[in-house]
């Protein structure tokens, strides 16, 4: 897959102390932890970047082309002194370009939301812990009025940890299927309604024993005497803090929690076996929650091996063995010692699903939540189904798989430290285009399902017209459906695709929340950013680069998506009418960025970038961050995670690499083995699960990190939430949150 690209190498700073790439910088002893330059700044930053928002200026509209750009902004305000070089960007990527106009790269225009909702939602009324039922309470939503949009956009800038800060979380996602007129409307009960529930496990699935699933699991290159391929080799990393760190091998299937490394650490560390490409969280119901013990389950797709590097578009002949994995995460508390532990859990691989469709590129749950009932006991013959699991494959198909629950796929026999094999002989629902294969895909809600070919083409499918007659009423004979559109958008493979969630207004102006979304916002080969609304036959260019586009994300509080631009940046771009394709960076990685990630609860960005660090960054307020990194040596063929980084600001970066080749050298292996390909975050399993961010790296370990910011000076804007979002008579000015 990627691993046949030719990526640039990351530049890193020398360190003579530590000798790793990305050993965290000295500080002052005396300095604080959350003011790492002048916190004035960071206080003072909005008015600052508002005095130097341009005037609009007039703008021109493409032509009738099958791909056409968006209008560009051409007006700028006056300055009296020329910015830095550094900041000056293009304003034009047409080859007839106009004159260029100097521009701010940095330069941010205020998040403008695109879906206003005026129901009540949901927030925190303390901090959530993992296995254990959050205390919600009913609040007004940030959409609800301008001023409340203003206040709580503004409040996010003042978070200053790797996480959300739980006291705003909300839930902003949008999806046709929310019943609406309920009693209980603000419950996320009714924003994500239980769907599929007369789907089934498709018959024919068998359990395996752990000798006969050996060849769907991942293996190493080497051959045993018998002409069998050995299980993949340990990896050896270092956990725990830098200076004082501990090493440990993992074989396939360990974990390890880091708060045995670390006091305090909230991470959990596991070993699939293989480079995975594909990760993702399973949402469920919340009644449900409690019977499980509040029990989060990730599904993670690894290759077949280290080596594996399929080619692009070149499709495999069908059976191929592979493995999707089912992890969870629960509670370990084992005795009363341990019941005030508020991350007393691990990580453990419950099922494997043996697949015959080749190892997966890119996977996704349904959105809402597909599983039967848990708070009942089972007693039927078939088991429940724990969700439906969408994915590309080396097939070239699209394919639709029921997953069976694991506690009830498991036999009585099993040995409970081992996980369940479970042979999954056909999917649900195969799609496959006889020109082309299918590259990347999104879910715009339970119905809608969007999919990116190697073609340049991206192909739009109601799944629940194929997909309920062929479950309920027994026709077999349904394999491939047609799509409701197929979209010549780039000309080369679709690497990046995500729906923007929000519904499509009438004539009047007023959202049409019964209707499937309409805009799609895609990245390719050809390094084109593209937003394409189906109901017309062409794409529209928001930006040009010279780089592969891997990854993309809608963000509700940023306001559109979030793109790869040059240089590795990463970009967000507005989708709000009065705005239309403006966007600033957010990020800039050290290395090929393969995946960023948004959720629907809060601002934080999660980044995994080639160069094997996995950061976050605040959408509304992105001059600081912080993150993990996978550090990697040529020398021993170790691993080690080092973890508390600071936030750090974006730093210029320098042209004159003479002086680091030799660093570059050192560091090349960490672009195929230490390198982030996957993160995401928890969007499927309400406030309670929102702060978790899993991400997935190409030497096979993986990690869960239990993320939450913290305000900065440990002061909450506007006195108190109760405040901020006017749940109480208001009787502040509204500049209060500034002091």
């Amino acid at each position: 897959m990627a691993d046949n690209l030719s990526l640039p190498r990351p530049s890193f700073d020398e360190d003579a102390d530590s000798g790793s790439d990305f050993a965290p910088d000295k500080l002052a002893e005396d300095a604080p932890e959350d003011l790492q330059g002048d916190p004035e700044n960071l206080l003072e930053g909005d008015e600052e970047e508002a005095e130097g928002v341009p005037k609009r200026g007039k703008t021109t509209t493409a032509g009738s082309r099958p791909i056409s750009h968006l209008p560009s902004i051409t007006g700028e305000r006056p300055s009296h002194k020329p910015p830095p070089k550094s900041q000056f960007a293009q304003a034009s990527t047409s080859k007839m370009s106009a004159p260029r106009v100097a521009k701010i790269v940095h330069h941010r225009h205020r998040a403008m939301p695109v879906f206003l909702r005026k129901e009540k939602v949901e927030r925190l009324d303390a901090p959530p812990t993992l296995f254990n039922p959050p205390n919600v309470v009913p609040t007004n939503s940030m959409t609800s009025e301008q001023i409340l949009t203003d206040r709580i956009s503004k409040a996010w800038g003042y978070n200053v940890g790797p996480g959300p800060v739980w006291n705003i979380m909300e839930d902003r996602s949008c999806f046709k299927e929310a019943l609406e007129g309920e009693e209980n409307s603000t419950n996320e009960s009714c924003r994500r309604p239980r769907v599929h529930q007369g789907v089934g496990v498709k018959s024919g699935w068998t359990r395996l024993n752990e000798c006969d699933a050996a060849m769907y699991l991942p293996t190493d290159n080497v051959l045993t005497d018998d002409g069998q391929l050995r299980p993949p080799a340990p990896v050896r990393c270092s956990l725990g803090p830098h200076g004082r760190q501990t090493r440990v091998e993992m074989v396939m299937f360990d974990n390890h929690a880091t708060s045995e490394y670390m006091p305090g650490g909230k991470s959990f560390v596991f070993n699939v076996g293989a480079p995975a490409w594909g990760a993702d969280w399973c949402p469920t119901y919340p009644d449900d929650r409690p019977s499980r013990g509040y029990k989060h389950y990730l599904a993670i797709a690894p290759f077949s091996s280290r080596s594996h590097s399929p080619m692009i578009g070149a499709k495999v002949q069908r059976p191929v063995p592979a493995c999707i994995q089912i992890w969870s995460l629960q509670s370990k508390r084992v005795n009363d010692l341990q019941a005030d532990h508020p991350l007393a859990g691990e990580m453990k691989c419950e099922m494997v699903l043996c697949l015959e469709s080749g190892p997966a590129f890119e996977i996704k749950w349904c959105p809402l939540p597909s599983h039967d009932q848990w708070n009942e006991v089972h007693m039927g013959e078939h088991p429940r189904k724990l969700g439906l699991l969408a994915g590309t494959f080396e097939d070239g198909s699209l394919s639709i798989y029921v997953v069976p629950d694991p506690e009830d796929a498991r036999s009585e026999n099993d040995d409970p430290m081992r996980p369940t094999f479970v042979h999954l002989p056909e999917p649900l629902l195969r799609i496959e285009l006889e020109e082309t294969s299918c590259w990347s895909l999104d879910w715009a809600n339970s119905e809608t399902i969007a999919v990116g070919c190697t073609n340049g083409y991206v192909a739009v499918y109601d799944i629940v017209s194929s997909s309920c007659p062929r479950s309920l009423c027994g026709d077999e004979n349904v394999q491939d459906i047609l799509p409701t559109h197929y979209i010549l958008i780039h000309q080369s493979a679709v690497r990046a695709l995500a729906w923007i969630r929000v519904p499509p207004t009438n004539g009047s102006g007023v959202p049409s929340t019964s209707e499937d979304p309409t805009v799609l916002a895609t990245g390719g080969y050809d390094g084109l950013e593209c937003l394409t609304d189906i109901r017309e036959p062409h794409g529209n260019i928001v930006n040009r680069t010279r780089d592969v586009i891997n990854s993309t994300t809608y963000s509700a509080f940023a306001g559109g998506p979030i793109m790869i631009d040059h240089d590795n940046t990463v970009k967000a771009y507005s989708i709000s009418p009065s705005t239309l394709g403006r966007g600033h960076v957010l990020l800039e990685p050290d290395g090929p960025v393969w995946s960023v990630s948004a959720s629907d609860y809060h601002a934080q960005l999660a980044v995994g970038s080639a160069d094997g660090s996995c950061v976050t960054t605040n959408t509304l307020k992105s001059t600081r961050r912080g993150g993990s990194v996978l550090d990697y040596s040529r020398k021993t063929g170790e691993f080690r995670m080092l973890d508390h980084f600071l936030p750090q600001e974006t730093q210029e970066r320098s042209t004159n690499l003479k002086g680091k080749q030799a660093k570059k050298d050192e560091s090349e292996a960490s672009i195929s083995t230490g390198a982030v390909h996957r993160v995401t975050w928890n969007t499927g399993n309400g406030l309670g699960g929102a702060p978790l961010l899993a991400s997935t790296t190409g030497s096979g370990l993986c990690r869960v990190d239990w993320l939450l910011g913290r305000w900065i000076r440990n002061k909450v804007p506007y006195v108190n939430v109760p405040n901020m979002r006017k749940e109480v008579d208001d009787v502040m000015d509204e500049d209060s949150g500034d002091d």
